[in-house]
C-alpha cells in the first residue's frame, strides 16, 4: 500500500506527463482521450494543429472528463509541445530504421515514470490514419508499441492513450496504485479463540450425535476440519451462522420438551430470523 507522502509523489509524477496528440482528425477521438486520461489521473493535454477543436462531439465523448478538454492546449508545431520537456517517446505500432529504439508499453512507462521525476515529459501520438511523421518520431527519445497481436495490431487513438496512461500510472505507484469503490465491505471483526474453539466442540457434539463422528475412533477427522477452518481466517459473523447451522439440526434431532445442553446455545447476530 502506497503512504499518504508516496501517493502525492506518484500523483506529482503524472502531473509531469503531457500527452500529446498530433494532428487529431475526429473531435471524438480528443473527447475519448481526454476521458481516458482522467480515469489514471493524468490531465495534460496537447493537441497539435487538430482538424476541429473545440467541438461539440468532444465534450460528448470525454463524458466527464471536460476540465480536461478546457485546458488542453493546441499547439502550432510538434517542436512547440515538446519544447519544456526533458524527455520524449513516440507511441507507434510502425517500427523505423531510422527512429530511437524501440521500448514495450510497460518498461517504457517505467522510464517515462523515472524521467518525470526530473522534469516535464510528453508522449506523441499520431493521426488515426498517418500515424506520426518520421520526422516527428525522430524528435522523441525512445518509439514506444503496444504489444498487440501481430495479426492485427491497429488500435483506435484514444484506446492507445488508454493503454499507455494505465501504464504509466502502474509505473507511477510501483505497481499498487490506489482504488475507489462504491462497494460497501461486506466484512466482520475477526474471531476470537473462544469463539471458534466454540465452534469445534458445537461441531464434535452434533457430529457425535448423528452418529457421523465415532467418539471411540475419531481417527483425524476433528484435526482435518481445524485445519479446514483455520485456511478460511473465519469471522465472528461467519463463526455465528455456522453455529446457528448447527443448532438448528439439534432442535430437529431432539424431541420436543427436551432439555438441551446449554452450551449449545448459539451467540448473538448468528444470523437466524
Amino acid at each position: 500500500m502506497n503512504g499518504a507522502g508516496e501517493s502525492e509523489t506518484s500523483r506529482a509524477l503524472l502531473e509531469r506527463v503531457h500527452i500529446v496528440l498530433v494532428q487529431p482528425s475526429h473531435p471524438g477521438n480528443i473527447g475519448a482521450a481526454a476521458r481516458a486520461m482522467k480515469t489514471m489521473g493524468l490531465s495534460h493535454l496537447w493537441l497539435v494543429n487538430p482538424k476541429r477543436f473545440p467541438d461539440g462531439e468532444a465534450d460528448a465523448r470525454a463524458a466527464g472528463a471536460e476540465d480536461v478538454l478546457r485546458a488542453a492546449r493546441v499547439c502550432a508545431s510538434v517542436d512547440s509541445a515538446l519544447a519544456a520537456t526533458v524527455y520524449a517517446g513516440a507511441v507507434t505500432a510502425r517500427q523505423r530504421h531510422l527512429g530511437p529504439p524501440a521500448l514495450a508499453a510497460r518498461a517504457a512507462a517505467e522510464e517515462v515514470a523515472a524521467w518525470a521525476a526530473t522534469g516535464e515529459v510528453a508522449l506523441l501520438f499520431g493521426n488515426e490514419t498517418a500515424g506520426l511523421a518520421n520526422a516527428d518520431v525522430q524528435r522523441c527519445r525512445r518509439t514506444i508499441y503496444i504489444p498487440s497481436d501481430p495479426g492485427y495490431a491497429s488500435l483506435n487513438l484514444a484506446a492507445a492513450v488508454q493503454v499507455l496512461c494505465y501504464e504509466l500510472r502502474l509505473a507511477a505507484f510501483a505497481g499498487a496504485p490506489p482504488c475507489s469503490t462504491r462497494a460497501v465491505p461486506f466484512a466482520s471483526p475477526p474471531a476470537r479463540h473462544a469463539e471458534v474453539e466454540g465452534l469445534y466442540t458445537h461441531l464434535e457434539r452434533v457430529m457425535i450425535a448423528s452418529g457421523f463422528l465415532d467418539p471411540h475412533q475419531p481417527r483425524r477427522l476433528m484435526a482435518k476440519l481445524r485445519r479446514l477452518f483455520g485456511r478460511a481466517t473465519l469471522e465472528r459473523d461467519e463463526i455465528n451462522i455456522l453455529r446457528g447451522v448447527l443448532d438448528a439440526l439439534e432442535r430437529e434431532r431432539s424431541p420436543v420438551g427436551e432439555a438441551r445442553d446449554e452450551s449449545a446455545s448459539v451467540p448473538e447476530n448468528s444470523g437466524q430470523t
